[in-house]
């Protein structure tokens, strides 16, 4: 049985038995409804104009964000992990702010840049760097120190060791971190858009969705969407993962 089988399997499982307790009538269907029903919704937002702009918007959003916490993740993971004098220096900061729930920063990150767009993409890129961040970091001290001793012996500088030994050493674990804070992005924008609000974006649909009457058939069907893309977005990752970096051994908890 192949995976992609044994995928829809699950699938097709988990949707029955989602039908089943949704038409027992252990809780109204008004509060959870069956998947039957919230398809069928999926299925009418695909053709709203609306919703596909709060979609785009969402993506737009993520990808700006996971763009700038590559940007920013990358070049300091090399810096950190190279430079022990300056990790050590760092250490009890990044310690002190690695933990803080990005969500708990939604007032602050208001008042500094808004309550537009910017907000939502600054909370993403706070939360999404750190998985690079440490991903970079641990992937030089795994390298072996011969191949970097034997780089050194053919008189090759910091600069060269590090472009010709330690990223492409490096690079496995550093996409494994990518994959991991584009599923942490993802979930960032769409909580910022929900519970700081806004004009467009799925998390925005949601809320709208949720209050008022409470069609919970659309809040499930954006819900849903929000899962599918984040699912698409492993996918792709996966795939530029192993087509890219075929040479890798790297064990990818992951995946």
């Amino acid at each position: 049985m192949t995976k992609t089988l044994r995928g829809l399997l699950g699938l097709l499982g988990f949707l029955l038995v989602w039908e089943l307790f949704s038409r027992s009538g252990t809780v109204p269907q008004q509060y959870f409804p069956p998947p039957s029903t919230v398809l069928l919704r999926l299925a009418e937002l695909l053709g709203d104009r609306n919703f596909l702009l709060d979609v785009i918007a969402s993506v737009l959003a993520w990808a700006i964000a996971l763009g700038i916490a590559i940007a920013i993740a990358v070049p300091a993971g090399l810096l950190l992990g190279s430079v022990r004098s300056i990790r050590v220096a760092t250490r009890a900061i990044i310690e002190f702010l690695r933990p803080i729930p990005s969500v708990a920063l939604i007032p602050l990150a208001i008042v500094l840049v808004g309550a537009g767009p910017e907000t939502k993409i600054s909370l993403a890129v706070y939360a999404a760097v750190w998985p690079i961040l440490f991903n970079t970091i641990y992937a030089l001290d795994e390298i072996d120190p011969v191949m970097v001793d034997t780089a050194r012996s053919f008189g090759l500088g910091r600069g060269r060791v590090m472009f010709t030994v330690a990223l492409p050493n490096a690079a496995p674990f550093v996409l494994t971190g990518i994959r991991m804070s584009a599923a942490v992005a993802l979930i960032l924008v769409v909580s910022t858009e929900f519970l700081a609000g806004g004009s467009s974006g799925l998390g925005n649909f949601v809320l709208d969705a949720s209050s008022g009457a409470g069609r919970m058939d659309l809040v499930l069907a954006g819900t849903l969407v929000a899962g599918i893309i984040g699912y698409l977005i492993n996918e792709a990752l996966e795939l530029l993962h192993k087509r890219g970096l075929r040479w890798s051994t790297v064990d990818r908890e992951a995946a």
